[in-house]
Order: C-alpha cells, then sequence, then structure tokens
C-alpha cells in the first residue's frame, strides 16, 4: 500500500443503537438488547468469542438482517427503513466473507463503490476511473485490476473489498474482520488506512491487540449481549478476559505506542489435558 492521502469522504455521521436484539428462525437471541453510540469520525471496535453476536450485529446494522427488537440509526434517521440506495451513499460494508461467483474482474468489483452516487443508466465518467485507480493503488492491488475476482486469494479479495468502500465515500464504514486472511503487513496497512479516512467506523475484530491500538474505544460481546465497553485500557483487563474469553492473560501499556498490550498465559500442560478429558 503506497504513502498518500486516502480519498474524500462524505462528513462523518453518528451511529445510534438503541436496544437492538436478533432471534434467528428457531428462536434463539443472538443479539440481546444491545445499546451504543459511535461519534462522527470515531472507530469503535467490537470484541468478543466466537458466537458472541459481533457479525449478527454488524448485519442488523448494514442492513442484510433485519433487528427483531430496537434500533439502528445514522444521524438520527433509522437505517432500516432508508432505500437501498440512499443507504448505500452514506454506508459502506466490508463483509467478513468475500467469496462471489460473478465473473467480475477486480477493478469492476472496486468500481461498483460508485454506483450509489449515479443514475442506472449513468455510464462511469473520469472521475470514477480516478477514484478506482486511486483506491486500487492505495490498497496495493493495481497489478490484479484485471483479474477475475472469484480467482483472488482470500486476503486479496478482502483489500478489494476495501478498494470498493473506499470508493464509495461513505459517512461509516461498517467492517467485519477486515483483517481477516491477511499477512500482518496488510492487516496494518488496512486499519490505519480505516483510520485514516476520517470517516466513521465500526468494526469487528478478533485481535485484541490490534483493536487496542487502533479503535478509540471497545464494545465487548458475550453471549449477544454488551458485557463492558470503553477506552481499551478501561476493557482490557485480566478479569474480562478470564470471564469472557477464559483464559489467563496479562496486560500492560506497551512502551512505545501507549495501547494496551495483551499477553496470553498458557495453562499448564497438565491442567490443559483435564480440561479436554
Amino acid at each position: 500500500m503506497k504513502p498518500g492521502q486516502p480519498p474524500t469522504t462524505a462528513p462523518a455521521a453518528r451511529l445510534t443503537v438503541e436496544d437492538l436484539s436478533h432471534r434467528a428462525d428457531g428462536g434463539r437471541l443472538l443479539v440481546d438488547g444491545v445499546s451504543f453510540t459511535v461519534e462522527p469520525g470515531e472507530t469503535l471496535g467490537l470484541v468478543g468469542p466466537n458466537g458472541s453476536g459481533k457479525t449478527t450485529l454488524l448485519r442488523c446494522v448494514y442492513g442484510t438482517l433485519r433487528p427483531t427488537g430496537g434500533l439502528a440509526l445514522l444521524d438520527g434517521e433509522d437505517l432500516h427503513t432508508m432505500g437501498t440506495k440512499a443507504r448505500a451513499r452514506r454506508l459502506a460494508t466490508v463483509p467478513q466473507d468475500g467469496h462471489t461467483d460473478f465473473e467480475l474482474t477486480v477493478r469492476e468489483i472496486v468500481a461498483m463503490g460508485r454506483a450509489p452516487h449515479k443514475r442506472f443508466w449513468e455510464p462511469e465518467n473520469t472521475g470514477d476511473t480516478a477514484a478506482v485507480d486511486a483506491a486500487l493503488d492505495l490498497v496495493g492491488i493495481t497489478g490484479l485490476a484485471d483479474r477475475l475476482f472469484p480467482t483472488l486469494s482470500g486476503g486479496e479479495r478482502q483489500r478489494a473489498l476495501v478498494a470498493r468502500a473506499v470508493v464509495q465515500r461513505p459517512a461509516l464504514v461498517v467492517l467485519d474482520e477486515p483483517t481477516n486472511h491477511l499477512d500482518i503487513r496488510y492487516q496494518l496497512d488496512v486499519l490505519s488506512l480505516v483510520r485514516g479516512l476520517g470517516t466513521t467506523a465500526l468494526l469487528a475484530l478478533h485481535d485484541l491487540n490490534i483493536a487496542a491500538y487502533y479503535c478509540d474505544r471497545l464494545l465487548v460481546l458475550d453471549g449477544g449481549r454488551a458485557v463492558a465497553a470503553g477506552p481499551p485500557a478501561e476493557v482490557l483487563t485480566t478479569e474480562l478476559l478470564a470471564e469472557v474469553y477464559g483464559v489467563d492473560a496479562e496486560v500492560a501499556t506497551h512502551p512505545r505506542t501507549g495501547a494496551p498490550s495483551v499477553t496470553y498465559l498458557p495453562r499448564p500442560h497438565g491442567e490443559r489435558r483435564a480440561s479436554i478429558i
């Protein structure tokens, strides 16, 4: 990813989630009365163990799932009553699974980010082309522009979807495990890019150390409920990691970044074996 200024985004928006819940078809409560606010320009990280409800919550925010209770508001407007195109003009999504069978090139996938800002029949113009070129360069995949999207590796697809979100120029970007499949260099590059956009960002992350460095605040989910929220230094404690993740860990302040740094402590071999049996 090359240095440079990210593309201009829309004015950052305020996301307000009020008592949001979602039940699966079988009646199981996957998200249970979660409330939070992401201020304009802020980055909020959703963290929690597998099955804690992170992806379901994000899908309720960006519209592929409808909440069974509560609201998701963007600058006070209900996201679920917005038209699809109106919502896409203000909210960009990078899903966890970017697989598609559509035989589109990477350039065509990235250019789809301009669609919400154009009429259906309106062709791509020089401004659109320049925006796509800049986004491809920004995420380091210019050389993949003519490759078919389904032929890419998981990490390459993820970067293409981030480029599509950049081209969309949203007021809010929602990312579900955006560093999934990426090696460490591109994990850091992609999250630096997200922070550099200046937009409001809501993202689910698996790596607590990366979340602590790149997020202004963290919201911890466990069993579909919000169990802790606040700045990383307040949220990431040995007690919370033991209770929510079931691990022994030490939390210290990193001497160079100033962010909390989590070190996981393995259990004695005999204790681990006993727990498996």
